[in-house]
């Protein structure tokens, strides 16, 4: 049976585990040492040259802007989105300096708890903590992550009124943060007609969605459940600009969504006044997706699945179980059996074994509100591509990426220390 629970609302949080894993694995490799670093959900791409030349000729644009993104900007975010079967207008546009921001706004001006799919990406839950509301967990179905099961999400809805909870939110994500995979057009369905049943509102979490390893098959929830989904994606992932913070979302057309809008744009004024204004007019550039842009998306998206298929392949090979990659650069591991062969009582502890003895750096599934007890761990294959841009840039256009020695070699670390652990696929 899945199940699913109610987590407490903390008022106190730590770092976020991912900027903490990578600043601990960075402080290591700071000392020379050797570390396998696939902790951190970077997109390890150099900056396109264009973009760059962009961002350098708005670099005297120091005025303040308008709170929700200058005209320009959301225009070009707006058909963005429309060349993607979400058909959208500017002023359904909010831009920000990045979707993270925009997400904690959004959490803390919609009403309701929220409901999260188990496992799923580190801020939801610490976000809904910092706004003063629960989290509502359910499971996600066995061979995919990003939505929760259907069932479980509506037992879960009945339970959680019953308890005096107050479900308000859903948080979806396609392609998924952490498992790698993108639901089907008829789960997204399932689990849209459950939201609309039960009066939540969707958060669209789709920053990865020109990463999905077929883009064409990815099924929007604004395209099934208008009325009531928010859209949220930025500059992070498939343009790999994720330090240069830029980030929008997509407001329903409705007297609801206009309400919502002005809530927001309230929040952002007091919060970041305006995203940077250089950074939006290259964003605008990219937006607008000239030749030179969706040839760098699409050669990026090639270079993710063909790393992160080889790394799913020696996995399983060395005895992990694992959902298989569809879109993004992240794998979610169960390595269940290592239990019966080393003392390990949780994926914390296996993610410091990981580390310690075999160098490897990886994100256990506690993390994403997985079970603690479970072996199980996210772990990105983005940060493999080089040690430096002119080898980031060979593995771009590179026809065998997986050949390249620096990205055969850490591929190889991580299946020899799974292998060791597990005892292979006969183990």
């Amino acid at each position: 049976m899945l199940s699913y629970q109610s987590a407490p609302v903390r008022t106190g949080l730590p770092q976020s585990a991912t900027l903490a894993a990578n600043e601990r694995i960075r402080a290591i490799q700071a000392t020379g040492e050797s570390v396998v670093h696939l902790a951190f959900g970077e997109a390890g791409l150099p900056v396109l040259p264009e973009v760059a030349a962009a961002l350098s000729a708005a670099a005297t644009e120091n005025s303040y802007g308008p709170t929700a993104g200058t005209e320009a900007v959301r225009a070009a975010a707006a058909g963005y989105l429309s060349r993607r079967g979400v058909p959208t207008e500017p002023d359904q546009i909010i831009a920000g300096p990045g979707s993270k921001p925009l997400l904690y706004a959004l959490l803390t001006v919609l009403p309701g708890d929220i409901v999260l799919p188990r496992p799923s990406w580190v801020s939801y839950a610490a976000q809904a903590a910092l706004a003063g509301k629960e989290v509502i967990w359910v499971d996600v179905p066995e061979h995919t992550g990003g939505v929760p099961d259907p069932e479980a999400l509506e037992n879960a809805l009945l339970e959680a009124r019953w308890k005096g909870q107050r479900p308000g939110v859903l948080v979806v994500t396609s392609p998924d943060n952490p498992t790698g995979t993108t639901p089907d057009a008829e789960l997204v369905r399932q689990v849209c007609a459950v939201a609309e049943r039960y009066g939540l509102v969707v958060i669209s979490d789709e920053i990865y969605r020109d990463l999905a390893h077929d883009p064409d098959a990815l099924l929007s929830p604004a395209t099934v459940f208008p009325e009531r989904t928010i859209v949220t994606t930025g500059l992070s992932k498939a343009t790999a600009l994720g330090g240069w913070r830029l980030g929008f979302c997509r407001i329903p057309a409705t007297r609801e969504g206009a309400q919502l809008r002005e809530r927001l744009v309230g929040v952002a004024s007091e919060v970041w006044s305006n995203p940077a204004m250089p950074v939006q007019t290259a964003a605008g550039y990219l937006l607008d997706e000239p030749t030179e842009v969706r040839e760098y998306v699409r050669m990026g998206r090639d270079l993710h699945r063909r790393v992160v298929t080889e790394a799913h392949r020696l996995l399983v090979a060395a005895g992990a179980s694992c959902r298989s990659p569809g879109g993004g650069f992240y794998l979610y591991p169960d390595l269940e059996p290592a239990r019966r062969r080393v003392r390990l009582r949780s994926g914390m502890d296996l993610a410091e074994v990981l580390l310690t003895k075999y160098r490897v750096g990886v994100l256990c599934g506690e993390a994403f509100g997985d079970d603690p007890r479970a072996l199980r761990f996210r772990m990105a294959t983005s940060l493999l591509y080089g040690a430096n841009d002119v080898q980031r840039w060979e593995a771009l256009h590179s026809a065998d990426p997986v050949a390249l020695p620096w990205i055969a070699d850490a591929l190889n670390r991580l299946a020899e220390a799974v292998d060791d652990l597990t005892g292979g696929s006969t183990g």
